[in-house]
């Protein structure tokens, strides 16, 4: 990784090499900003990053009327789908520069039917989240989900009734993931760091996948190298998948932006809520800078190690080795934390991530460094709130993906930086704890340490 090691140790943790330039060519340095053109009749023009705050007034000020919404990323709209054809709703929606999109399911509608479908078809290898562009659940199951499982999916996916979900089958297999790629360590598991934040005691720290949180407590920035980091806090299965990982050294200093590699880094600003429809960006320690769209929100992932709820779903591919890795926004936005999915950069495939803005309340951690010595980004924590960990927190926070690689360097390559794994093991192999050993199963890796309801807490003081 890039650590350089100065006084007050500072560590720079950089992102793993660029595998995409066309990736990397979209990343301009000017954001566009949200534009108005006085008709309250005609739309605005939104920046990606500005539709949540928007969405989230209109959700409670419509009520039962709002049933969700998403970003024309072409036309830079904001999309709000409502029920029923009540002038008085599209006035509201319209004099907010949004669109209004009438449809069949309603908020409630589609919750029931997620109840439903966690009740009734909760197999390992499926997934579901709200698609706002076709106003259903979109139910996924991968290649595992066959026979009588198969069935039990469709059948419930059937009697939620006509367009309320959609079922479709992925080559792949969901799995988190895991090994593969020169990142942060922790015993015989290997992640990728997402962003730097600032614990709520005030010491720095960074923001990890859960998963990688309950395979080891202490972290390195090389295999086999002492620990920097130790694991605070960590929420894998459940709600969430998510990590606080505080640095050993509280006069540790962390880097403010991105980097993507061909000498273009992005500052990191603020957390923000994912749209649909969003424009985004992952860094990886094995495969690099991705870009693509979010496609859900809300998602509902039954891994083999359990049911994580809560996550973003996207389009975006991934492989092992870039759990934990940063998902942020072309203007600096930090959007997400890599958990898993299925498929690979080759073939494609969904990917699910972790919310950065859920897990920053979870932990009780501020984005970025806290430090007027950090970087670009910090002036902005006072004026958002330095204890809001909502969209609007301010504070440049990255720290890449884990630590430059060969870009070239495969999942399974030794070269990539120690031990590898077959990338293409089955949803069963990396497990929870992300083992090197392929064979190790998920609650081997975990171990002790599971809390009640699903979720691993690890605390410093016993690690």
């Amino acid at each position: 990784m890039s650590h350089k090691r100065i006084p007050k140790r500072k560590a720079a943790i950089a992102v793993g090499g660029v595998a995409a330039l066309g990736a990397a060519a979209l990343l301009l340095p000017n954001a566009n900003a949200s534009q108005s053109n006085g008709d309250a009749a005609t739309p605005r023009t939104f920046a990606a990053n500005d539709v949540s705050d928007v969405a989230s007034m209109l959700a409670s000020q419509l009520g039962d009327a709002f049933a969700g919404s998403y970003y024309d990323a072409q036309q830079k709209q904001l999309v709000i789908n409502v029920v029923g054809n009540n002038s008085n709703v599209v006035n509201q929606i319209e004099k907010a520069g949004a669109v209004a999109h009438q449809v069949q399911n309603s908020t409630a509608a589609l919750q029931t039917a997620a109840k439903t479908l966690k009740a009734d078809a909760t197999v390992p290898g499926t997934a579901w989240s709200v698609d706002p562009k076709t106003n259903e659940i979109r139910v996924t199951a991968d290649s595992t989900v066959t026979g009588d499982k198969w069935n039990t999916v469709e059948s419930t996916v059937k009697g939620l009734g006509s367009g309320v979900a959609t079922l479709s089958k992925s080559a792949g297999t969901l799995k988190t993931f895991v090994d593969g790629g020169d990142a942060i360590f922790g015993g015989n598991a290997r992640c990728s760091l997402g962003f730097n934040v600032t614990a709520g005691d005030g010491t720095p720290a960074f923001l990890t996948a859960g998963h990688c949180g309950v395979a080891a407590a202490e972290w390195s920035d090389a295999q086999n190298g002492a620990p920097i980091a130790t694991v605070d806090q960590a929420t894998f299965p459940g709600d969430g998948d998510f990590s606080l990982v505080k640095y050993d050294d509280p006069a540790t200093q962390t880097n403010s932006a991105v980097n993507v590699g061909n000498g273009q880094s992005v500052q990191i600003n603020q957390a923000v809520e994912a749209a649909v429809g969003q424009q985004v960006f992952r860094m990886g320690s094995t495969t690099g800078l991705h870009d693509g769209n979010v496609t859900g929100l809300n998602a509902t992932v039954n891994y083999p190690e359990g049911t994580v709820t809560g996550l973003i779903q996207t389009d975006v591919c991934a492989e092992p080795g870039d759990s934990g890795g940063s998902l942020f926004t072309q203007d600096g936005g930090a959007v997400g934390l890599t958990s898993g999915g299925s498929g690979d950069c080759t073939a494609g495939g969904e990917t699910f991530f972790q919310p950065v803005t859920t897990a920053l309340a979870a932990v009780g951690a501020t984005l970025g460094t806290g430090d007027a010595g950090a970087g670009a980004g910090d002036a902005g924590a006072g004026d958002a709130g330095a204890g809001d960990a909502g969209a609007g927190d301010a504070g440049a926070g990255d720290a890449g993906a884990g630590g430059a690689v060969d870009p070239s360097a495969s999942a399974a390559d030794p070269g990539a930086g120690g031990d590898a794994v077959d990338p293409s093991a089955g949803a069963v192999d990396p497990g929870a704890g992300e083992a090197v050993d392929p064979s190790a199963s998920a609650g081997d890796a975990a171990g002790a340490g599971t809390g009640q309801n699903g979720t691993h807490h690890r605390s410093r003081k016993h690690q």
